[in-house]
């Protein structure tokens, strides 16, 4: 584990860079689980991430010598803003390799903080492949890498969170909720919690659609997936490291993975609950929150929000991917009888508040049917089968796509 020594060193290196972010004890939430919950708002800092903690600590720590010849590292979008801003802080010039996937808000907010003193190289789909780059020109130029989890340097100053939560805290922390990509924050925050807390239960939360840490501990050794789910792109890795994985298996109690659709009906509840913008891997360990409802019950529960990078130009793709989850959103292939009158008889089935907000149909010459794609969306999950039942009484010949993922994914 990373020493009780090392982080509250790293804590002194980014005293008056990185701001001390708000406990705060959330009322709804509290009320809701019935427990006390306080959100660590990682995402109040000024680069509106976590990251900035192990990027700023790293870079000081090597020293002004050995910046010299700047820095490069690999990025989803908020290392490279923790690592665009300690470049500007430290007049050091860097090279930021990020995937040609990362939304457009998180590259203009690398720009941003690290202004001339950095460049963005875009490559590949992933991070991993971003970082595959990254490492061949750091390894060939002989130029310093600044890793976003796999350092214990970085991880300590990820771990500077625990220290703050707990210097603050009046109450035990009986629970807390960790976001896990590459493993650098639980690492540093779950040695900390380890040695000052030990009787606290630390959950990893990850992604349905990118477990790394989940297989890795399955399998007892580190596993690289084929094929990731990058939605939640701050935590979207192949593998996790080396270095983080052995500190996992020290310090993780549980794991949890959260399907993508749970992290997007968990962002709009933030949202319009709470007034809180988070990206994907911020809202994760809030979403996790509904898994654990009876443990958490009474207890005293942490959750560290530890992103709010959130493109407003992905809000639709996450409204649909929470109406799928939540079971309000339905679209199917209907073949309708080739006659006047048909659509109308379709129609009649609906509930006066079920909306249909997709439809595509093309009249085809002598054929008796003609199929259509529609999507209906529903005020309540429990609206859906009283309408299948309706269709099913008056014998329309449909199919239901969300249970067909090949066909789901070509047509919607």
């Amino acid at each position: 584990m990373i020493s009780v020594a090392n982080i509250e060193e790293a804590f002194q290196n980014i005293h008056g860079i990185v701001i001390n972010t708000p406990l705060v004890r959330n009322y709804n939430l509290s009320k809701k689980y019935q427990c006390n919950v306080f959100l660590k708002r990682e995402d109040m800092q000024v680069v509106r991430s976590f990251k900035i903690r192990g990027a700023y600590h790293k870079m000081k720590q090597m020293g002004a010598e050995a910046r010299e010849k700047g820095v490069i590292c690999a990025s989803a979008g908020n290392h490279a803003q923790g690592v665009a801003f300690a470049c500007s802080s430290l007049k050091t010039h860097g090279i930021i390799y990020m995937p040609t996937t990362t939304p457009k808000q998180k590259i203009s907010k690398v720009k941003h903080f690290g202004g001339d003193w950095i460049e963005i190289r875009l490559t590949g789909d992933t991070f991993d492949d971003a970082n595959k780059v990254a490492l061949h020109h750091s390894d060939s130029e002989n130029i310093p890498y600044i890793h976003p989890f796999n350092d214990e340097v970085v991880m300590a100053g990820q771990g500077t969170i625990a220290k703050e939560i707990l210097d603050e805290i009046k109450v035990p922390v009986d629970v807390l909720f960790v976001a896990v990509g590459g493993g650098g924050l639980i690492s540093g925050v779950g040695s900390y919690f380890r040695q000052k807390s030990p009787l606290t239960r630390i959950i990893a939360v990850e992604a349905e659609g990118a477990p790394a840490l989940a297989k890795s501990l399955q399998e007892n050794k580190l596993v690289r997936l084929e094929h990731i789910d990058s939605f939640a792109d701050g935590i979207a890795v192949k593998v996790i490291g080396d270095k983080t994985f052995e500190i996992c298996k020290d310090v993780i109690d549980d794991v949890k993975l959260v399907p993508e659709g749970k992290i997007c009906s968990s962002i709009l509840s933030l949202y319009n609950d709470e007034a809180i913008v988070v990206e994907p891997a911020g809202a994760i360990s809030f979403a996790a929150l509904d898994f654990y409802k009876e443990e958490i019950k009474g207890k005293n529960v942490v959750v560290i929000v530890c992103g709010g990078n959130n493109d407003i130009t992905r809000t639709e793709d996450i409204r649909e991917r929470a109406l799928l989850w939540e079971g309000r959103k339905h679209y199917f292939i209907i073949r309708f009888p080739q006659r006047a009158g048909a659509l109308r008889d379709f129609l009649n089935l609906l509930g006066p508040d079920d909306d249909i907000s997709h439809f595509e149909y093309t009249k085809k010459t002598n054929r008796d049917t003609g199929p259509a794609l529609v999507g209906i969306e529903f005020k309540s999950e429990e609206d859906y089968l009283p309408l299948l039942d309706r269709m099913i009484a008056a014998g329309i010949n449909y199919e239901h796509l969300n249970s067909n993922p090949m066909l789901f994914e070509m047509l919607v």
